[in-house]
């Protein structure tokens, strides 16, 4: 259906396993290999994640009496430490071609390696360092990993090439919380469990990349311009991706995390404990049905629409979260408006950025955009939980709320004008 026979339609492979564009007007519907081979690195990676994702916050509030303040700073570091290091890993993966693919492993492998360690981390503080070095990990792999795959796909299937990988890696988000869901039922040290089995899944991962994703050995074509740190910062200048950039950080300045969401619907209705692992299959399903459809859609009707009206689902989602009905209908709109937001954000954002960067600096560029969100999601984390301490958990959602379509709308003022950057 998405895939291109590789006989006759794949794009010529380069160093770094990235592609040539193919020809205009054909093979728009191919999807390249690198592309499915990422897709299938990150399924295996995210039931490793998500696995740990799904009890998490159980595990540190009820299990370990997690204050909202405490949890909001562990949720903070593990969903915005990443921030820290994107933009080096972008850099490390421009400089001297062909090393997107290794550093991109080198994410994989330390995150792998962090999920025995939360067997023995059962404080704040070790946690904590554990789920920064976890972090550590992402903020290598994404950026290299989205310019493997922006630069195998050409600039009209960009979208649905990112939706493509996005809808397999979240197979991965909706297998990983029912792994824990079952394992939690099944074991009696049931985290443990859940930690060490994560363990085993990840390394299978990093070893589907070694093995299937092309790497490069040889010397990438000579480029337009020199991958330093500075001919990355001066990307901004580029009217088009500065206010991408802009608007990644204000919308994730108002954009609460999952976990908290997972809470949220928790006290609402009152989900018993062994069934909160599930909460998060809601968010998946929705978004592995609608990535692929919203990738396609953002290439035709325009990325930057695309990527606002994922927002504006995000935004009613918050206040069915806000009202008063409690009907058994609440989880599931809820779940599927969040999951229906990161359908129509996730590679959407991703798509848009990579029109407005060189291939040279394409990791570095994309890593850019990345940490603006990041570091913006690590505010807002921090920020909800105290607000949560403070004033409680409905009110810390209102405020979340108004700043989210306050930024929403002054997003809205600074869409960029052409189209192939939208």
């Amino acid at each position: 259906m998405y895939v291109a026979d590789s006989r006759a339609s794949t794009p010529a492979a380069s160093a770094e396993g990235t592609a040539r564009p193919a020809p205009a007007g054909r093979y728009r519907t191919a999807v390249a290999p690198t592309v499915l081979a990422l897709g299938t690195v990150s399924l295996i990676t995210d039931v490793s994640s998500e696995m740990v994702t799904a009890v998490l916050p159980l595990y540190l509030v009820a299990g370990l009496g997690l204050s909202p303040l405490g949890f909001g700073l562990l949720d903070g570091v593990y969903n915005g430490f990443s921030a820290v290091v994107r933009l080096a890993g972008g850099h490390l993966a421009d400089r001297g071609g062909g090393r997107h693919k290794w550093v991109a492993g080198a994410g994989y492998a330390l995150s792998a390696l962090c999920k025995p360690l939360l067997l023995v981390a059962h404080t704040l503080t070790p946690i904590g360092l554990v789920l920064a070095a976890d972090r550590t990990g992402k903020g290598l792999r994404t950026a290299p990993r989205d310019a493997l795959i922006s630069l195998s796909s050409t600039p009209e299937t960009r979208g649905r090439a990112f939706g493509v990988h996005r809808a397999m890696d979240t197979a991965g988000a909706l297998l990983g919380p029912l792994a824990a869901f079952l394992i939690l039922r099944a074991t009696v040290d049931g985290y443990d469990a859940v930690f060490t089995v994560s363990f085993c899944v990840a390394v299978t991962g990093v070893l589907v990349l070694v093995l299937f994703v092309p790497g490069g050995r040889g010397e990438a074509a000579a480029p337009a311009a020199r991958p330093t740190v500075r001919a990355a910062l001066a990307l901004l200048a580029h009217r088009d991706l500065r206010r991408l950039a802009v608007c990644a950080l204000l919308l994730g300045l108002a954009t609460v995390s999952d976990s908290f969401v997972y809470l949220l619907l928790q006290r609402r209705l009152g989900v018993p404990d062994r069934w909160f692992a599930l909460l998060p299959l809601g968010t998946a399903a929705a978004f592995l049905l609608l990535a692929v459809p919203l990738g396609r859609l953002a290439d035709r009707w325009g990325r930057w629409r695309v990527f606002l009206a994922g927002h504006g689902a995000l935004l009613l989602a918050y206040a069915l979260l806000l009202t008063s009905w409690h009907g058994p209908a609440l989880p599931y709109a809820v779940l599927a408006l969040h999951g229906t937001f990161y359908a129509a954000t996730d590679g959407v954002l991703m798509a848009a950025a990579s029109d407005s960067v060189p291939e040279a600096l394409r990791s570095s560029g994309l890593a850019l955009v990345q940490t603006g969100q990041a570091g913006a999601r690590f505010a807002c984390s921090l920020a909800f939980g105290v607000a949560w301490t403070l004033w409680g958990d409905r009110t810390a959602l209102l405020l979340a709320t108004a700043a989210l379509a306050a930024c929403a709308a002054y997003a809205v003022s600074l869409r960029p004008f052409r189209k192939a950057a939208v």
